[in-house]
């Protein structure tokens, strides 16, 4: 029926965008690890077999999010593994110095 559907495309609108808030919120996490290692040079304590696995467990998810089509699980996805990435790439740099 056509009036259902207004009512469902609210509620996946609400539904997406309690996951991009959820996204942002779990990337503005990162931000303190972030300053950690790029601004303050330290690295002590982090570990890359760590990021590595919840890396992978991020790809997965992000898998899922495409194949449900979910935006809000790509976006925040992609830009979690992002910042991980940055992480990385500065303990990595710290670490060979």
């Amino acid at each position: 029926m056509k009036g259902d559907e207004g009512p469902r495309n609210m509620a996946a609108w609400w539904v997406e965008a309690i996951g991009l808030l959820a996204g942002a919120l779990g990337i503005i996490a990162w931000v303190p690890q972030i300053r950690e290692v790029w601004v303050h040079q330290r690295h002590e304590g982090i570990s890359l077999p760590t990021f590595g696995l919840v890396s992978v467990a991020l790809l997965l998810w992000l898998v899922y999010g495409l194949l449900v089509e979910s935006p809000a699980m790509i976006i925040a996805n992609i830009a979690t593994l992002a910042v991980i990435l940055a992480v990385v790439v500065g303990v990595a740099r710290l670490r060979r110095s």
